[in-house]
């Protein structure tokens, strides 16, 4: 058991659904601590309905929590600025949104964000057209705090039975994301979603593949480490109090020295659950990708071929850009210089299950948080940047290529003709509207592709003080 210099979180559970109740408080706008909670939810189970902690997880893969209120119903700004307050939108205070969304319609968020300055005692390494980041005030960047997150995430030890790191899933070389159509677990089991590439993480408004509630890195990493359904880190309650102790008595590495290099104002010891989720989600905002060829283009320092020209000429054409805009090539961008964005989650007419408008029960985007039937098979946009080394593609994995992908989006969508998925995603009523049969000829799906993988960065992809400090290659 922990000792008295050891806070360690009590974990709720209610189908991987938890809360962390930490014996001293975290404070300010990011933290992990999430109590007390503004309200609950229902899950809705064959059984009947639970009442659960607010925001529930399933794990990365968000939970099937519904927020309270219709299925086609919205609960409106007031309770969604209540419930974000308490996860954090990356600076205090959390962004608030403006406007509700319509009633059946997809939900939008339309948050504000409050001035923010970057702090001069951290410099980015930024080209002129990518501004900088947001950090939380109570888990500012440092040098130190970077190495010790860099370390916990190439660790082993920070998982329940000691099997996987944060790294097992999120790999350098494939823009750290795995290269599986679906995650895999510590206990071996096969998550409903694949893991998402870990590109310019500091700039996301929101995290996962579907879930509105997760507005900061802080919030949203206990998920992998705690959450239940599906297993990723697999630290449960026995884990999570032994986990510092297995950090102090490494060999390898001198946790104790480094945790105080990072945390120098830390009162006693500073091996705490506190500081490791702090110092992974510090390492993870500098995962940032902006030295792509099309990057060197920008800046003068590269020229394109007129294929790939005519790539980015078709890519703004065919609407691709109101999805995936630069800088990031994402739907969701926060910088030190937003002060307002629409947040939107999108189906991109990849199902439509039986020709009823729905996506595959064990993973149906949006709607599973929202409860807004027009959020059926809505996911977020991901970023492009390194689009090349991402495959397979969506968020369960279901295409396999980078070509492929170009021509389902172009032609409007996807037929499943056979199986328990059988049905014309073209059709679906839930379907973007920018997602629609853009005649493309061969030519110039494979121009589409040759502009996309100018978005290749290759020295993200190497970059050493990225990799894994106990010596595996990048």
């Amino acid at each position: 058991m922990p000792g008295a210099t050891t806070p360690m979180p009590r974990l709720l559970r209610n189908r991987g659904a938890f809360r962390l109740l930490a014996p001293s408080p975290v404070g300010g706008g990011s933290g992990w601590e999430q109590q007390p909670t503004p309200r609950t939810a229902t899950l809705r189970k064959r059984s009947g309905a639970v009442p659960i902690p607010a925001f529930p997880q399933r794990g990365k893969e968000e939970g099937q929590a519904r927020w309270r209120g219709t299925r086609n119903g919205w609960l409106g700004a007031a309770a969604l600025a209540a419930g974000l307050a308490a996860c954090g939108g990356g600076d205090a205070p959390a962004p608030a949104p403006t406007t509700p969304a319509k009633t059946a319609q997809p939900t939008v968020l339309n948050w504000t964000y409050p001035a923010y300055t970057p702090p001069s005692d951290w410099q980015w390494d930024l080209p002129a057209h990518f501004p900088p980041p947001r950090v939380p005030a109570d888990n500012p960047m440092s040098a130190a705090k970077v190495d010790l997150g860099r370390h916990l995430f190439y660790d082993k030890r920070l998982s329940g039975n000691g099997s996987m790191a944060c790294a097992s899933c999120h790999h350098q070389a494939k823009a750290f994301t795995d290269g599986r159509p679906r995650a895999i677990g510590a206990t071996g089991v096969e998550h409903v979603r694949g893991a998402m590439a870990l590109v310019n993480v500091a700039y996301n408004a929101t995290y996962t593949w579907a879930n509105p509630a997760l507005a900061s890195l802080e919030r949203q990493i206990p998920n992998p480490l705690f959450g239940t359904t599906p297993v990723e880190m697999g630290v449960d309650e026995a884990a999570a109090a032994a986990i510092p102790a297995r950090l102090k008595n490494a060999t390898d590495v001198d946790y104790p020295a480094k945790f105080k290099a990072a945390f120098p104002d830390a009162a006693g010891d500073a091996v705490t659950w506190d500081h490791i989720l702090k110092a992974i989600t510090t390492f993870e905002r500098t995962l940032i990708s902006a030295n792509s060829r099309y990057d060197q283009h920008l800046q003068g320092r590269a020229a394109l071929t007129p294929q790939e020209l005519n790539g980015l000429r078709l890519f703004k054409a065919a609407d691709c850009i109101k999805c995936h805009a630069e800088p990031n090539f994402s739907g969701q961008f926060v910088s030190a210089a937003t002060t307002s964005l629409a947040v939107r989650f999108h189906n991109k007419g990849l199902y439509n299950v039986g020709g009823t408008g729905d996506d595959p029960a064990d993973s149906q985007g949006a709607v599973e948080i929202t409860s807004n039937l027009a959020d059926m098979g809505a996911f977020k946009a991901p970023t492009l940047r390194n689009i090349e080394v991402t495959a397979p593609y969506t968020h369960d994995g279901s295409i396999a290529t980078l070509e492929e992908a170009v021509r389902i989006f172009t032609s409007g969508g996807r037929n499943v003709t056979s199986g328990p998925n059988a049905g014309d995603g073209r059709a679906n009523p839930h379907k973007s509207g920018h997602i629609k049969d853009r005649a493309m000829s061969a030519q110039e799906q494979a121009d589409l592709v040759a502009f996309l993988k100018t978005l290749t960065d290759h020295e993200f992809l190497t970059n050493p003080r990225l990799s894994d400090p106990f010596g595996a290659k990048p």
